[in-house]
């Protein structure tokens, strides 16, 4: 009797032939600068000269994949990008898998996690390829049954014939769609006849990150993998004088201990590589590692040093004639100063990388948001051909900005060579928060006045503190303020056009501190001080807060937003007793109001109760995944106003865990009420652009609640 074999499905189909061909679509730019790419076959994928975007695949069995070529760190697009895909492909969600794939530039193209830029960089591609797909089945369907194609139509992953009911799989038409040629153009869905775009669908990657399946960073696993740490300089740019590793190397386990280094921005930064056969080992290792370090060359400076730096530049740029006398004109006028923290990103996950490095290729694994970057860095650094280093993509437990550096991928790599082994590179919680780059602080000086009209007439913010890089060794060099140019990082657009007067100029510190951008970059420090000076504006002018902002809006969707703010927050029905503070803020294509209530508790300490936010974000594709960016961003950013910073002393990071940077604790959550603007606006980003409001709502409705103005972060509820 013949013995029974274990075929899976996927192996019984493609033995039956039903997945031998599938119909594969990509997106292909064949000039730089073009908005709207070329629909393409899989198969000239590989010849493309430019740009592409990710592509899908259906095959012989009907099973519809999604090549995402994006990270995924809890902002959505894991659901967002297959989403808008199936939407024009006319199918539900529970026909389409994922497939993460490795930096590719040739064949995804750019593949940063940045800026917010998902949805609203790459939608017209997205549904123009769904469309395709979709187009390309009817046509085949059409020629099967030898009817026109416009008697046609798809539904639910089949095609239909209107007269007859007659129906096709996408899997039975999948051989003959995948001979014709896309279509030159394709009709889109209008939004009212949309599925399953805009509807609060549940995300595709829940069940994995819930009964443990989903892979991060550290979960990867090779054979014969080794584990390392790495005790690095904690003055940043030291170097190794010298090592004592004998108790390290008398561990049981630990295989070598060698010098090694990263590359942040321009600068090699120096550490001790400790191996072993397992992560314990290892840091058992580096805890009785004696290093000397060389730290001289270099400022140690305290946090207290770097803040009078800032204060004292905030005065260097030189004055704009035109703003002088706009402010010596103003009715009424007001100079404040805003002081703003550095930040550490403390991602849930700290840093970590997984590399194995051979004599002709490299191959990465990690919590990376950015593989394209990363893939071209190690390749030039470590003189590899691009086309053979490949940098895979774990999901991320959170990055913020820092998981798209290349310094820690770049570490792994080196110590994977040494030791002619795949090494996974595990940062600690302490090293994740002390050794950078990090958020840079910043000192604001703001000026202004208000005209007889009691409206804004002139309006000034200098800005001090540290540009992103590696730190600068001479001060910033004074610029002359220009009148009526540039902006503010976070401050709605429509101001400019209402407000007369305004400036702004910038100074960088000298400091050899490393930092670099941190989620909403430069909008997350500059909002702070620019919507808490609208609102001393508004008070100077004895004006309601929401009100004057909105008399500085002459734009119908900037007014909607506030007016919507108003009616949702019931902002009218303000008590005496009670704190009420707003802002509006504008980055990454999207705008945010935010309402903050806050009370005196019986014990008298302040407490918040309520968070109104409104999101206009324009076309969106899940609005669960907006509530849920807004709750978090709102969370992330009452930490960083009343919980934490990073602090030095001697140039070192003082903060090294949660015991002393503290995190939000659940009781400290208010809750947070979300309201999606419905318009007909081209999408804007949802992971970053509500973080900014919050601080500034918060120090208003403190200033309303106590006549307090907050002007420094953080501060303690407690305290006021």
């Amino acid at each position: 009797m013949e013995s029974t074999r274990n075929f899976s499905r996927r192996a019984f189909l493609q033995q039956a032939g039903l997945s031998g061909i599938a119909l594969t679509l990509g997106c292909h730019w064949p000039a730089l600068g073009k908005s709207v790419g070329e629909i393409i076959h899989g198969g000239a994928l590989e010849e493309a000269a430019t740009e592409l975007m990710t592509w899908i695949s259906i095959d012989g069995a009907g099973k519809i994949t999604l090549f995402n070529h994006r990270s995924e760190m809890g902002q959505g697009t894991w659901q967002a990008i297959p989403q808008m895909i199936a939407e024009e492909l006319e199918v539900n969600m529970d026909q389409v898998s994922i497939q993460s794939v490795p930096g590719h530039p040739q064949k995804y193209g750019p593949q940063p996690q940045e800026g917010s830029f998902s949805v609203r960089g790459w939608y017209q591609q997205l549904l123009r390829m769904g469309a395709s797909a979709r187009e390309m089945l009817i046509e085949a369907a059409a020629k099967q049954w030898r009817v026109d194609a416009t008697e046609c139509y798809a539904e639910n992953g089949q095609v239909v014939h209107r007269s007859t009911g007659k129906k096709l799989s996408y899997g039975a038409l999948v051989k003959d769609a995948a001979q014709l040629p896309p279509p030159k153009q394709v009709k889109l869905k209008e939004r009212k006849d949309y599925k399953i775009i805009g509807k609060s669908l549940p995300r595709k990657d829940i069940a994995a990150k819930t009964n443990g399946t989903a892979v991060f960073g550290l979960d990867k696993k090779l054979p014969g993998m080794l584990y390392a740490v790495v005790e690095r300089n904690p003055r940043f740019r030291g170097k190794v004088k010298s090592f004592d590793d004998t108790a390290t190397r008398s561990i049981n386990g630990v295989k070598r201990v060698f010098k090694v280094q990263r590359a942040v921005f321009g600068l090699l930064y120096e550490g001790v590589a400790v191996v072993a056969d397992s992560f314990w080992t290892a840091q058992q290792g580096r805890k009785l590692l004696k290093v000397e370090w060389d730290d001289d060359g270099f400022e140690h400076l305290d946090s207290e040093q770097l803040y009078a730096r800032m204060h004292a530049d905030l005065n260097k740029p030189l004055p704009s004639d035109v703003f002088e006398t706009a402010f010596k004109d103003s009715a009424a006028t007001i100079t404040s100063e805003y002081e703003m923290p550095y930040q550490s990103h403390s991602c849930m996950e700290p840093l970590n990388c997984t590399a194995d490095v051979r004599e002709d290729r490299i191959e990465i694994w990690g919590p990376i948001q950015e593989a394209v970057w990363i893939q071209a860095d190690l390749s030039e650094r470590m003189h590899v051909p691009i086309e053979k280093v490949t940098v895979n993509m774990t999901f991320l437990g959170g990055g913020f900005g820092r998981k798209a550096f290349t310094d820690y991928p770049y570490e792994a790599a080196l110590i994977s060579k040494e030791m002619k082994a795949p090494v996974q590179v595990i940062w600690t919680r302490e090293d994740d928060m002390t050794l950078g780059p990090f958020r840079s602080g910043e000192s604001y000086r703001c000026r202004g006045g208000v005209d007889a009209q009691k409206k804004i007439f002139s309006f000034q913010v200098i800005s001090a503190g540290q540009p992103m890089g590696t730190g600068a060794d001479e001060d910033g060099t004074p610029e002359p303020v220009t009148e009526n140019r540039g902006g503010l990082a976070g401050l709605v657009s429509d101001y400019y056009k209402a407000i007369p007067h305004y400036s702004f100029g910038s100074m960088s510190i000298k400091s050899p501190i490393p930092t670099m951008w941190w989620r909403a970059p430069g909008a997350n420090t500059s909002a702070f001080a620019g919507e808490s000076f609208v609102d001393e504006l508004a008070h100077l002018a004895k004006q309601d807060p929401l009100e004057f902002r909105k008399a500085h809006l002459p734009s119908d969707r900037y007014r909607a937003l506030v007016n919507k703010l108003a009616e949702i927050s019931h902002w009218t029905s303000r008590r005496k007793n009670d704190g009420w503070g707003m802002a509006i803020t504008e980055c990454f294509g999207s705008l945010v109001g935010q309402v903050v209530k806050v009370s005196r508790r019986q014990d008298k300490k302040v407490k918040i109760d309520k968070v109104f936010a409104v999101m206009d974000c324009g076309w969106y594709v899940n609005p669960d995944t907006i509530r849920a960016q807004v709750e978090g961003s709102i969370v992330m950013a009452l930490g960083a106003a009343i919980n934490h910073a990073t602090h030095f002393k001697d140039g070192m990071a003082v903060e090294k865990n949660f015991n002393t940077y503290l995190m939000p604790r659940l009781v400290e959550i208010p809750d947070i009420e979300v309201h999606i603007m419905e318009n007909d606006e081209k999408p804007g980003g949802v992971g970053e652009p509500a973080l900014p409001a919050f601080a500034p709502a918060l120090g208003n409705a403190i200033f309303d609640l106590t006549g307090t103005r907050i002007r420094k972060l953080p501060f303690k509820l407690e305290d006021v």
